[in-house]
């Protein structure tokens, strides 16, 4: 069966996705149908002499950090900008991503999301011709969304 010929699945605003080549499991991520790229929280991200890009997902912080480093000789560095127009630099690989038993693999750029309530975030690259998005699904980390969204007010309020 083609892909394009599968079924659509129905998925919500937030879901968890596994990193199957990682041995990372259930990490919450935010569904972003207005983001082109796929990103996903790295730390200590550096290109070596022998040409390899070398990172770590997540940080110390994050309940999904193992501290074991990804080596991949397939990347790209690319512009992104967010959604206030601010442009940056980032690294661009291939993961293997699980989202509702389906295996993808998919562009990541790689980001400080530290900040984020999701350390993952699957844009349309991940979404297109596979699923559907109803904001009334998934399963949102209301905590996280509520502590991040009070920090951003004081910052705003102190400004």
């Amino acid at each position: 069966m083609v892909d394009s010929e599968k079924p659509l699945k129905l998925i919500g605003r937030a879901e968890h996705v596994d990193f199957p080549n990682q041995a990372m499991r259930h990490v919450s991520a935010r569904i972003d149908t207005g983001a082109k790229t796929s990103s996903v929280w790295a730390t200590n991200i550096r290109v070596e002499n022998d040409g390899k890009l070398h990172f770590v997902l997540f940080d110390k912080k994050s309940n999904h950090h193992t501290g074991n480093e990804v080596v991949t000789r397939t990347f790209a560095k690319i512009p992104v900008s967010n959604s206030t127009g601010h442009v940056q630099q980032r690294f661009k690989v291939k993961l293997l991503v699980v989202l509702k038993g389906r295996k993808i693999r998919a562009s990541f750029t790689l980001a400080d999301r530290s900040t984020q309530a999701y350390p993952v975030l699957i844009g349309r690259n991940v979404l297109r011709g596979k699923f559907i998005v109803d904001v009334r699904r998934g399963k949102p980390n209301i905590k996280k969304e509520l502590e991040r969204r009070k920090k951003l007010k004081n910052t705003v309020k102190r400004g």
